[in-house]
């Protein structure tokens, strides 16, 4: 059965997003539709390339996956057909794609569609994923475009004795999520010890695996499933109890052995 995702701000209270589906499944009643989320904040398109980003991998090579976020006011704007090792994406040229990738130079299309429909996502979505599951050619979905609107992450700043990042997630459980992975930490780290600053809270100078490793109720750092450093609290909400939010400043401080 053909996969396809569905990433969107539309929330569970509404139609929008079964209409999407039906118009999917009148073109193919085998597609198998899977929900990233549509609890993404509303217009946030960084909170959503941060979870399509580190979900879509996961999936099968040759799945489709559909982003609907910050698609209002719909004027003008211009939705796109990417190919991205051998996953493909349809959304808007609003910069999520770029959060999401980077710079991407070829198999970016440009897909037309009926400026004057008041729901034209419907449209968009389903002809795309029929297109692609109907194994017509990639390069014939749309026109082709050489570049995407641009969208600069925030990125850490490193020193050989400190990492300054930010909070760039928090998660359904208030874990605080920065822009540290483990790839970076560790290249800057060398085993030495640390000192982990944010807001106005005591330090933490350990780095755990587990959220039981502490006692219930003190807060502790490690690196999530995605392998991002996450500070949280055993069996707590980190966010509300540290006062931390989106684009908050954290930074780790590493001395000599």
């Amino acid at each position: 059965m053909p996969i396809v995702t569905l990433t969107t701000d539309f929330g569970n209270n509404d139609y929008y997003v079964a209409v999407l589906k039906g118009a999917m499944l009148s073109l193919n009643p085998m597609l198998n539709i899977v929900d990233v989320s549509h609890n993404v904040d509303t217009f946030d398109i960084v909170q959503a390339a941060f979870i399509l980003k580190n979900a879509y991998a996961d999936f099968p090579k040759g799945t489709v996956h559909l982003v609907s976020v910050n698609n209002a006011p719909i004027a003008g704007k211009v939705f796109l057909a990417v190919r991205y090792k051998e996953h493909y994406f349809i959304g808007p040229d609003n910069g999520i794609f770029a959060l999401m990738f980077g710079e991407i130079n070829e198999d970016i299309y440009e897909i037309e569609y009926d400026r004057d429909n008041p729901f034209p996502l419907k449209d968009i979505f389903a002809k795309a994923v029929h297109h692609i599951k109907g194994g017509l050619p990639f390069n014939e979905i749309g026109i082709p475009i050489e570049k995407i609107e641009e969208r600069i992450s925030l990125q850490p700043v490193i020193s050989p004795t400190q990492i300054r990042g930010a909070v760039i997630h928090i998660d359904n459980f208030e874990n605080v999520i920065l822009n540290i992975d483990r790839p970076l930490f560790h290249r800057v780290w060398n085993m030495r010890q640390f000192e982990l600053y944010y807001k106005r809270n005591n330090p933490i100078t350990r780095l755990c695996q587990h959220y039981a490793d502490v006692p219930i109720g003190d807060p502790l750092c490690l690196f999530n499933c995605a392998d991002y450093l996450e500070i949280a609290i055993h069996m707590g909400k980190a966010a509300s109890l540290l006062g931390l939010k989106v684009g908050d400043a954290v930074q780790i401080d590493f001395h000599s052995k």
